[in-house]
């Protein structure tokens, strides 16, 4: 089974682009938080997250710096060759689902995209 359930914060607004197909790719970087171990200062998790489709282009819409999301979706890994000729590995989580929990100043009003879905 390969499902995830993130919630955080975003790193920066949502990077969008779109294929020949006209289909929307939107990637951002969401911050996590660990829990906390007594003694220590908070730490976090930088995780990109990638959205395909309708669910691409209403991240691109609604999504900005500093939103607080829950994602679902899966993990996916991969490889590519860098311009060096070294291989790089990445691991993505592929979002289902995301959903507002809150704004970007911390205010939990929510709007009336609150939540949207979809898939590949």
């Amino acid at each position: 089974m390969n499902n995830v359930s993130l919630i955080g914060r975003l790193t920066r607004d949502p990077e969008v682009r779109y294929t020949d197909k006209q289909m929307a790719i939107a990637t951002f970087t969401l911050a996590v938080n660990r829990p906390v171990v007594s003694g220590n200062e908070q730490k976090a998790d930088f995780i990109r997250i990638k959205c395909f489709g309708k669910l691409g282009e209403l991240v691109e819409k609604y999504l900005s710096k500093g939103r607080q999301v829950g994602i679902q979706g899966r993990i996916q890994t991969g490889s590519y060759e860098d311009k060096d000729g070294q291989k790089q590995y990445t691991t993505d989580v592929i979002a289902d689902r995301v959903e507002f929990l809150g704004s970007a100043n911390g205010n939990n009003a929510r709007s009336d995209a609150d939540g949207f879905n979809g898939g590949m």
